[in-house]
């Protein structure tokens, strides 16, 4: 076990030094100066002139990566050109925000996914297997604004129960915090549902099919005692494979969610780090993204590799 972490650590910095290349030579060939950005019409070209060379823009270009990845080891990811705060300070801001609503999104998609997926493939044909399918597609298919937007007319607008967007930390008013979180949660884990109610489904119809499963049935065995130690334990691997990614995807933000709710995550703040052309905050936001990723995917392989004992770690690792 502890070979295979290894080396799936030695992967993961690999990858993040060819991630971290590539962002920063992206980002510096996108057109637009970001200390003119952030002064605006304010600042003289005195001041100008001193913020290039504070922020080392003067540097030739591999000078600055060098620069700006050996303070990013050290946990030093730079300073906002708009704002002039640390990033990693920024960051820090947004990820209470962020984790809470990726995880109350991953639960909705759950809670949808697996009693609908399931029965869906208990009973094929039938009305709730057609319902499923419609729904899912539907989920797909309906834009995220589209969804949002509706749930703030109809359960903030016409009928108050809901404020319709903005943030309160669960530390402060836990109450409120939930509040604030159900929409955005619901509208962004609908999608997620969707994906996975596919997955849960076929993955449920083919461990029907297994050998093992007709042969508990055979021996007498309940079809709840079925269902629950022979079906969903096999069902449960390609799920959290699916599921492990769709997690990370929420963590690194929901950009679209986030905008319609006033919702004050990781994704807005890459976003608007590309509008104001900050090149510290939006290298130090996507390479965060990249690591939420590779722990993530590190995490449901070695997951995997527990649900299903026929998977070593060697197997996992190829």
């Amino acid at each position: 076990m502890s070979g295979y972490v290894l080396r799936r650590l030695l992967q993961s910095v690999i990858v993040l030094i060819g991630v971290s290349i590539l962002v920063f030579a992206i980002i510096h060939l996108v057109p637009g100066d970001p200390i003119r950005q952030a002064l605006g019409t304010r600042g003289t070209e005195a001041t100008y002139l001193a913020m290039r060379e504070r922020a080392g823009l003067d540097d030739p270009l591999l000078i600055q990566y060098f620069n700006w990845i050996g303070s990013a080891v050290t946990g030093d990811l730079g300073v906002s050109f708009r704002s002039g705060r640390p990033v990693s300070e920024l960051i820090m801001e947004r990820v209470p925000a962020t984790v809470s609503l990726a995880i109350a999104a991953i639960m909705v998609a759950l809670l949808i996914a697996i009693p609908l997926g399931t029965i869906s493939a208990l009973k094929p044909r039938s009305p709730v297997d057609w319902f499923a399918t419609v729904g899912s597609q539907a989920g797909l298919s309906i834009p995220d604004f589209w969804m949002g937007i509706m749930f703030i007319l109809i359960f903030a607008g016409t009928l108050g129960w809901l404020p319709s967007g903005g943030y309160v930390g669960l530390t402060d008013d836990p109450l409120q915090w939930a509040r604030h979180l159900i929409m955005p949660a619901i509208t962004a884990g609908v999608a997620s549902g969707s994906i996975l109610t596919r997955f849960v489904r076929s993955s449920v119809l083919e461990a029907l099919g297994q050998d093992h499963v007709r042969a508990a049935r055979a021996k007498g065995m309940r079809a709840r005692d079925v269902l629950t130690w022979h079906v969903l334990r096999n069902a449960l691997v390609p799920l959290v494979t699916v599921g492990g990614v769709q997690l990370a995807y929420l963590l690194s933000g929901v950009v679209i969610v986030e905008i319609v709710f006033a919702w004050p995550g990781l994704g807005q703040m890459a976003l608007q780090a590309v509008e104001g052309r900050d090149y510290s905050l939006l290298q130090g936001a996507v390479l965060l993204f990249a690591v939420i990723f590779l722990v993530v995917n590190l995490v449901v392989d070695l997951v995997y590799a527990k649900l299903d004992p026929r998977i070593s770690y060697q197997k996992a690792a190829s």
